[in-house]
């Protein structure tokens, strides 16, 4: 008997959500109601837009993060802390260079790399931060690639890794676009859950190694790492980056490591990174963004780094994509790198008050589990009696006037969890936090 359209839709979600590791939210199935069905009449049935699309695009979740957020977003007096960014708006020295760019007219097409100026600026930034290539010498600007944001950066690396039938590695709890740009490609994305271990000013999360290693198969083409980690905080330590580089070392996979939030961590000045531990050959590739030491999100500026031999590649992925970043943010992204660093110390000074305020809040209550983030600007918390954090995130909303981001947007060991971003004044986080401690103490 053959099947009604909804009904083959239904059966095709579930079959790819079988096929594919990363968990599907309920709002991706189509919503029909009865009359989708075809009608008992002479009359055409409806157009199935959806038949014949690629599944990966057909399996592609909604985000968790973004149903909050529109459920919220136009509430009176809410304290948004669902998105990963802070209330701080783009200082004037980096917008006035975008304003001289465009009084000067550089509004044409550029290099699909990035202008020279900025890809000589980023490897002078990340020579002075990360001490330049395994032998001492100076970044090459010829290795890094202007995106639109961190995502591209992302997505240029899976598209030239990952595709049907390839396996990616992702620890998670973890920012829900890794699976995703994964997925969508095609590949099998394995998620390889984190811990929360010990308890009190002694939490904090771990990631298993020995599963880690075990996780890996003929398969395998790449390892996602993200430290400091959004949601977790987890940062991860020079050791365990040794060990990460050493078992990967396999002649078809890759790490790709997202480290944009390395400077945000409250001692010592930046995160480990791959780039202390890598030697000459390694298959890292880096994704690294403006948006959150310099207060961008909204500009879409990022950058890819890669082996420089790949450049030819990559430039013809950004021309299919975007074709290139405007000059005129271009130039704002060279005035926040070279003139940048006292915005980053006082982003670093300010999410450290917020966090200490949060945390010293939450645990006060005796119903709050947490590991107190040791890097990044979220705290990922659950709470006692509450193991739907969606309804949570929607009672909060409608409850206590703050909004937060759902555990079950990350992934596997997330559900019971909430993930609070910090990253604002800490005289607006002191009020999230007795709104949220007034809700859980009501």
């Amino acid at each position: 008997m053959r099947l009604a359209p909804a009904l083959s839709g239904a059966f095709l979600h579930l079959a790819l959500r079988r096929h594919f590791h990363y968990p599907l939210h309920p709002c991706n199935l189509r919503k029909r109601t009865p009359h989708a069905l075809y009608p008992l009449s002479s009359a055409a049935p409806p157009t199935d837009f959806a038949a014949g699309l690629r599944p990966e695009a057909l399996s592609v979740p909604e985000s968790g993060i973004v149903e909050v957020f529109a459920y919220g977003r136009d509430r009176q007096g809410l304290i948004p802390m669902w998105s990963g960014e802070s209330d701080i708006a783009t200082p004037a020295f980096i917008c006035d260079a975008a304003t001289r760019a465009l009084a000067a007219g550089e509004t044409f097409y550029t290099h699909q790399g990035g202008i020279p100026e900025l890809r000589a600026a980023i490897a002078r930034y990340m020579t002075r931060i990360y001490g330049g290539r395994p032998d001492g010498t100076a970044f090459e600007p010829e290795r890094f690639f202007v995106t639109v944001g961190g995502m591209q950066a992302l997505e240029l690396a899976m598209r030239m890794i990952a595709s049907a039938g390839d396996e990616v590695i992702v620890p998670t709890p973890a920012w829900p676009n890794f699976a995703a740009s994964a997925g969508v490609n095609g590949a099998f994305v394995r998620q390889l859950p984190m811990t929360l271990q010990g308890s009190g000013d002694a939490a904090h999360w771990s990631l298993d190694l020995a599963a880690l290693e075990a996780a890996i198969n003929p398969r395998t083409r790449c390892i996602i790492i993200n430290s400091p980690s959004n949601p977790l905080g987890w940062t991860a330590t020079r050791d365990e980056l040794t060990a990460i580089r050493a078992m990967a070392r396999h002649p078809h996979l890759w790490i790709v490591a997202d480290e944009i939030y390395g400077r945000l961590v409250y001692t010592p000045e930046r995160a480990p990174s791959f780039h202390d531990v890598m030697a000459e050959g390694d298959k890292v590739m880096f994704v690294q963004t403006l948006s959150k030491n310099w207060a961008m999100t909204g500009w879409r500026l990022g950058w890819l780094e890669a082996p420089p031999q790949l450049g030819a590649m990559i430039e013809n992925l950004i021309q299919y994509s975007s074709s290139g970043i405007a000059v005129f943010a271009q130039r704002a992204a060279i005035a926040a790198l070279e003139q940048g660093d006292a915005l980053v110390a006082h982003q670093v000074a300010r999410i450290t008050r917020s966090r200490d305020i949060l945390c010293k809040a939450l645990a006060a209550t005796g119903r709050v589990t947490f590991a107190r983030p040791p890097g990044a600007f979220y705290l990922f918390c659950k709470i006692d009696g509450e193991p739907d954090s969606r309804a949570l995130c929607m009672h909060l909303v409608d409850g206590a006037g703050i909004g937060l981001a759902p555990g079950s947007a990350f992934g596997e060991g997330g559900r019971d969890y909430v993930r609070i971003c910090f990253a604002r004044h800490p005289d607006q986080v002191a009020e999230a936090s007795r709104r949220l401690v007034a809700w859980l103490t009501r």
